[in-house]
């Protein structure tokens, strides 16, 4: 795996040189957008707003719009008129308890893999956080823009997880929250015992991308079919809107009992694309 990234943790005078590495590895689907005639690839092409005219990548430079219509150039020594420094560290800010942050902030985590040397004050900071059951909070600049990321300890190392500045959520107001109601001491008693006839211990390997799976079923039984269309599967029947909670609960409850997790089963690959001859 590569390095996306080499700098070095900083809080207080402590400096700690570390690599980031991806933490997510996400395959998708990839499509490709045909003419439904002949099935000929489309492709897109880079033209000029002002004659239509195509743009070849030599001639292309990033422009920012200050105004409707005027904009202004930003070149590579723009970029890197930015303070090195600042591109090359975590800086860590303050420490805070993860309980007080909002959960929807967090959205990509990194490894954090000490460099040569670092390991003492690597495993120092680890350590002090578990202690202390405190995340850093810290600014990082990746690839041109600057992040809110929060430092924590994970199994034997580091992460960093990149965070979104609070300005950047959506305002909780403008969704409608519930009216305010009591649940009946039975429904509760019902809720309570469903959730712990559903409780288990956590195995992320149990859940798979069941959705990506069946499409790859489908893809796979059209490439067999010499892509033909297959045939209309019959549409699910909805469930009807509950109306009598308690009675749906006790029923759920009955259903929990002997429940087993999910099978992690592997998945079938999409044959690969047949090489042209």
């Amino acid at each position: 795996m590569r390095p996306i990234w080499k700098g070095s943790i900083n809080f207080g005078l402590v400096s700690i040189p570390i690599t980031l590495f991806p933490a997510v590895r996400k395959e998708e689907l990839k499509f490709r957008m045909l003419r439904n005639g002949d099935l000929s690839p489309i492709n897109f092409k880079r033209v000029a707003e002002a004659d239509g005219k195509e743009v070849p990548w030599a001639q292309i430079v990033k422009g920012y719009e200050y105004e409707k219509g005027k904009f202004v150039v930003l070149r590579d020594e723009d970029f890197k008129r930015v303070d090195v420094e600042a591109t090359q560290t975590v800086t860590i800010e303050t420490f805070v308890e993860l309980s007080e942050v909002n959960p929807t902030q967090f959205y990509k985590p990194y490894f954090m893999e000490p460099q040569k040397g670092a390991d003492h004050a690597y495993v120092l900071l680890r350590d002090a956080l578990l202690a202390t059951k405190k995340i850093g909070i810290a600014r990082v600049v990746i690839k041109t823009r600057q992040h809110l990321a929060a430092v924590k300890p994970q199994e034997e190392g580091l992460m960093l997880e990149l965070m979104h500045f609070a300005d950047e959520l959506a305002d909780v107001e403008d969704f409608r929250v519930p009216k305010e109601s009591t649940a009946k001491k039975k429904e509760m008693d019902m809720a309570k015992a469903l959730i712990a006839g559903m409780s288990e211990k956590w195995n992320p390997d149990a859940f798979k991308d069941e959705y990506t799976g069946e499409l790859e079923k489908i893809i796979e039984k059209k490439v067999e079919a010499g892509g033909k269309e297959l045939p209309v599967s019959k549409a699910r029947k909805k469930p009807s809107n509950v109306i009598d909670l308690l009675s749906a609960l006790e029923q759920s409850v009955a259903s929990a009992k002997g429940r087993k997790a999910p099978a992690a089963s592997a998945r079938k690959k999409v044959p690969a694309r047949r090489k042209a001859s």
